[in-house]
């Protein structure tokens, strides 16, 4: 995955993102997004970010769930944005007009940083903004979009950074992405200290998949295959026999093999293998469990034969993916741990900008316990 590039940002230089509000966008995954920026500001008070949304001509949009939201700005008065953000939701490709494509390819042209949230990367896509990219949404437009537009690279991760495009799947995966971000911007230490103010326990990472509905994972309404599978998934601790799961699902053993071959291109085996090998991986990444632990709670009978499993899947051994796991994330501290380490500033706001309610929002969490509690160096 290439990374982003790297936009610096001061009290003096606040990063200025656009949120484009489609109709009928998702407000928890709006809220998602703004959230963790305007955490940033508080905890560090300071302006790092500010904020605007959008909309074409200024006018209130409607969030999918009628709650009506009247932007800050319109499109034509949103000259100093360094990203652009478009907010899909449902009925998405409904929601794309002209206007916003031409404006997004005039963004486009000014080398913004541009992204989405939940189904906005429809509009980029449409756009031509997307071709050659690796982009994250919602697994409801997955299927579509891979019809649609066949030189995007779309993926099932909760969300994708990709060079100067930034997409996120729906719900909650924004907030994950916007911390990722502001930890490559601002260092790991605030984005931890973020989690900790919204009591988010685990940050998901880049390579964090979407859980997706079974029939659109495996493309397939095959009622037999889907309750075959599903029993695989609440079995991978004490796999059960391929005879055993034939027999749950009421087939013989070789209608259930010409099952997986026919729609997965696979045998029941190597599909079942590959489940507890994804989930040993998860555990590595995300749990303190030893090596051991993990290959006995994925339901293998010995680490030898774990680890030659999994580096023959993955092309790593165990040991090595948890090293590259540890290195990459590094120590995390706590939020009083980094209040004592980071130097303290000064919040200066800019008076020549338009007004944001990133500056209200600072202003009002002067007088909160967090204000300031996290410094960063200048």
């Amino acid at each position: 995955m290439k990374e982003a590039p790297e936009v610096a940002s001061s009290a003096a230089n606040p990063q200025t993102l656009g949120f484009l509000l489609m109709e009928n966008f998702t407000l928890i995954s709006l809220a998602s997004a703004i959230g963790p920026l305007r955490m940033a500001n508080q905890l560090t008070g300071r302006k790092l970010y500010r904020w605007y949304t959008l909309s074409l001509d200024g006018a209130p949009v409607h969030a999918s769930d009628g709650l009506q939201i009247t932007p800050d700005l319109a499109t034509s008065t949103a000259s100093t944005l360094d990203t652009v953000i478009v907010c899909g939701g449902v009925a998405h490709q409904r929601s794309v007009k002209p206007e916003h494509i031409t404006w997004l390819q005039s963004q486009a042209r000014r080398s913004r940083r541009l992204g989405a949230i939940c189904t906005g990367s429809w509009a980029l896509a449409q756009a031509g903004l997307l071709d050659g990219y690796e982009v994250s949404t919602h697994w409801e437009c997955l299927t579509a979009m891979q019809e649609a537009f066949s030189k995007v690279l779309l993926t099932h991760r909760l969300f994708s950074i990709d060079r100067d495009r930034v997409t996120s799947s729906g719900g909650t995966a924004p907030l994950d992405m916007m911390l990722t971000l502001i930890g490559r911007d601002h260092g790991r230490e605030l984005s931890a200290a973020i989690s900790e103010m919204f009591i988010y326990e685990r940050m998901r990472g880049e390579q964090d998949q979407q859980r997706i509905p079974l029939k659109h994972v495996l493309g397939t309404t095959q009622p037999k295959l889907l309750e075959a599978v599903a029993l695989m998934e609440a079995n991978l601790e004490e796999p059960i026999s391929l005879d055993e799961l034939a027999s749950y699902v009421q087939v013989s053993r070789r209608q259930l093999e010409r099952l997986f071959q026919n729609n997965l291109n696979c045998t029941p085996s190597r599909y079942y293998l590959k489940l507890r090998l994804t989930r040993a991986r998860q555990l590595l990444k995300q749990t303190s469990m030893s090596i051991i632990e993990v290959a006995m709670v994925c339901g293998f009978v010995s680490t030898p034969h774990f680890s030659k499993c999994y580096r023959e899947h993955f092309g790593i051994p165990p040991k090595n993916e948890r090293l590259w796991h540890a290195l990459d994330r590094g120590p995390v501290k706590t939020a009083k741990e980094v209040s004592r380490a980071l130097k303290s500033s000064t919040f200066v706001p800019l008076v020549e900008e338009p007004a944001s309610a990133a500056t209200n929002a600072l202003s009002e969490a002067q007088g909160e316990p967090t204000y300031g509690s996290v410094r960063l160096d200048s």
